[in-house]
């Protein structure tokens, strides 16, 4: 590179909001050709929205587009498509794999960019008749592998390999394209084992050597501390740090991720039961659940009866697998005792009418009607269950829904939790997501529980939501009496909102502590390395 003062890439004063919510607030960094850049940050920092940014994803052109300029060498780019990004030399690997499952390693890192034969037939009726030359692509293929690092079969077909694999074919098909500058990779290693993480770790260092800048984003932060030149930290859409890796730490970086300085906020009134005569609630023993990215191995976990008990820790790592598993949603092994009783697994009925209920972090797939009014949402399930909100006409034969009960049932909540609607024979598909949100709680609260699981109960919703969905929560919780788990991948949410916080890292329990603890003593938890 003749002029040492122009970096790779520069990004400056970048901005982007998604309907008015404002997601990237002022970011600059700048990346050298061959410099490994660490991005860090919490789930919801901004992270991927600048990486789609940088991509010139097409999500971001739909909502308004994005302000602040992006620059390449020196020269300001405009990227309307994902190919235009790729034209000047960025390629990117996603978190979900983009493969084709039925074409092999080879047909997938050549993709759409097939060297051709030509014959005498495509001369005369023209290019489409032109044949793939298989030799020149196996030897394109087998340089792009050697150039990664990794040995992988060049010949295997994409759904007979292991998940490592597929990941290494995604970064082979990149370092494929001639014209490659700057490789993103978002959350990599998160599918990979040990030994394979550590392979992907060298094969960076390499193309770092050849001059091909890495962006590397990952929630695994020693990894980042090993291949990183230096390290750019987001919270809240803002850069909060950006430093040589030579001069941090991890528990420096988890403080800069999670430390707002709020170990005050989470000071709340103190539970309501004495010392001393905590009964447990639920057992959960040895539990396993297969949950596909969010894999629960071996957890036992005892909840007390009457507290708010926090599940954290970061994506992947199995605190959505639990209370998916024991509410029989995914295939789960492993005991559960609820209330001396112990509650069969792999069976969502047995678990309703145990008085067990749960939000689900899936709210359009799992938690909403989406076609039915707000009175049906909240109302069906405890109808359903526990025959609630029906009139019973000669001597319990004919039953009949109780349309007032209903209505005011669902008036009740849309009070209590203030859910924007014009009415409650609106349909639930009209709210905005924070909305339906609350429509998920109130249907659970409807059911009256014993014991409540909410998972992601603020996941996608504004401030001024979360805090009202949280309040709600602990209402709930001190005025019924409900025992209620809340796995959040929001740190400062369960340090607010819980008595006690679990924090779940490679589908085990890394260790319990109770909610006032200072942030970075769960960030350390999250990020140690459960055997």
């Amino acid at each position: 590179m003749g002029n040492e003062q122009v970096p790779l890439l520069e990004v400056r004063n970048i901005k982007k909001d998604f309907f008015g919510n404002q997601v990237l607030s002022d970011i600059n960094f700048t990346l050298k050709e061959g410099e490994v850049l660490g991005f860090c940050g919490e789930n919801g920092a901004g992270k991927s929205t600048l990486m789609k940014i940088l991509f010139g994803m097409d999500v971001i052109r739909e909502t308004g587009g994005y302000e602040g300029d992006i620059l390449i060498n020196g020269e300001k780019m405009n990227f309307s498509t994902p190919f235009d990004a790729i034209h000047a030399g960025i390629g990117m690997v996603h978190q979900e794999f983009s493969l084709i499952p039925g074409f092999t390693a080879t047909e997938n890192i050549l993709l759409n960019r097939e060297p051709r034969k030509g014959n005498i037939v495509a001369e005369i009726f023209g290019d489409r008749l032109t044949t793939l030359n298989y030799k020149e692509m196996k030897e394109k293929a087998d340089a792009a592998i050697k150039k990664m690092g990794v040995e992988i079969s060049a010949d295997m077909v994409i759904n007979q390999m292991p998940v490592g694999h597929k990941q290494f074919t995604e970064i082979a098909r990149e370092l494929s394209k001639d014209e490659l500058k700057l490789l993103i990779l978002d959350e990599p290693t998160a599918v990979l084992t040990e030994k394979e993480a550590e392979a992907l770790l060298d094969s960076i260092r390499g193309m770092s050597r050849r001059g091909i800048a890495v962006i590397f984003i990952t929630h695994r932060l020693h990894e980042i501390l090993s291949v990183c030149d230096k390290v750019v930290v987001m919270r809240d859409g803002l850069v909060v740090k950006d430093i040589p890796a030579k001069d941090t730490s991890v528990p420096e970086i988890t403080r800069w991720m999670v430390g707002r300085n709020v170990d005050n906020e989470a000071a709340k009134e103190e539970p309501v039961k004495k010392k001393g005569e905590a009964k447990v609630i639920m057992s959960i023993q040895k539990l396993w659940v297969d949950m596909p990215g969010e894999t629960v191995r071996n957890v036992s976990l005892d909840v007390e009866e009457g507290e708010i008990l926090g599940i954290g820790g970061l994506a992947g790592q199995g605190k959505l697998g639990i209370p998916n598993g024991i509410m029989g949603l995914y295939e789960a092994g492993g005991k559960v005792i609820f209330d001396g009783k112990e509650i069969p697994l792999n069976n969502p009925r047995k678990c309703l009418d145990a008085s067990l209920a749960f939000v689900s972090e899936d709210r359009r797939g799992v938690g909403l009607l989406l076609d039915e009014s707000l009175e049906w949402n909240v109302a069906f399930p405890a109808m359903q269950i526990q025959n609630k909100f029906l009139k019973k006409y000669l001597g319990g034969l004919v039953q009949w829904r109780d349309e007032q009960a209903i209505r005011q049932v669902t008036e009740k909540y849309i009070d209590e939790l203030q859910i924007k609607c014009m009415g409650s024979k609106q349909s639930a598909k009209e709210l905005s997501g924070g909305n339906q949100q609350k429509v998920c709680l109130a249907k659970a609260f409807a059911l009256e529980p014993k014991f409540l699981f909410v998972s992601e109960p603020t996941r996608g919703i504004d401030v001024g939501a979360k805090a009202l969905v949280l309040n709600a929560l602990k209402k709930f919780n001190r005025e019924s009496g409900v025992t209620v788990v809340m796995i959040s991948s929001e740190l400062e949410e369960l340090r607010q909102t819980c008595d006690r916080i679990a924090i779940v890292s490679g589908g085990r329990i890394a260790g319990i502590l109770p909610a006032a603890q200072p942030s970075e003593e769960f960030g350390l938890l999250m990020v140690s390395q459960v055997r």
